[in-house]
């Protein structure tokens, strides 16, 4: 059974981090390129940021210079750094892991960005 987990979520100043994380399992997670969403209140779901197997990374405008996105395949963990944060931040972080146009979701993790 695969299963992606994310943690790490939670209520921060504008400007202030969070680091979120998602432990998958059930996958071989080394072979997978992963990759973070966001959704925020009455909107569609976004991209937000694309690590590959091998190791090549990618981010939306929005985030890029901000947000460092991460792996530890010993750990089957992907990461997700966000500073200097800003209210339109604010959103249900989803992490998903991609191969070969098979993908799995995990359950989302809240991000509040408020003074």
């Amino acid at each position: 059974q695969v299963q992606l987990v994310e943690s790490g979520g939670g209520l921060v100043q504008p400007g202030g981090s969070l680091t979120l994380s998602c432990a998958a399992s059930g996958i071989v997670f080394s072979t997978y390129a992963m990759y973070w969403y966001r959704q925020a209140p009455g909107k569609e779901r976004e991209y937000v940021a694309r690590l590959s197997s091998d190791g090549n990374t990618n981010y939306a405008d929005s985030v890029k210079g901000r947000f460092t996105i991460s792996r530890d395949n010993a750990k089957n963990t992907v990461y997700l750094q966000m500073n200097s944060l800003k209210p339109e931040d604010t959103a249900v972080y989803y992490c998903r892991g991609l191969r070969n146009s098979v993908g799995y979701w995990g359950q989302g993790t809240q991000v509040t960005v408020s003074s």
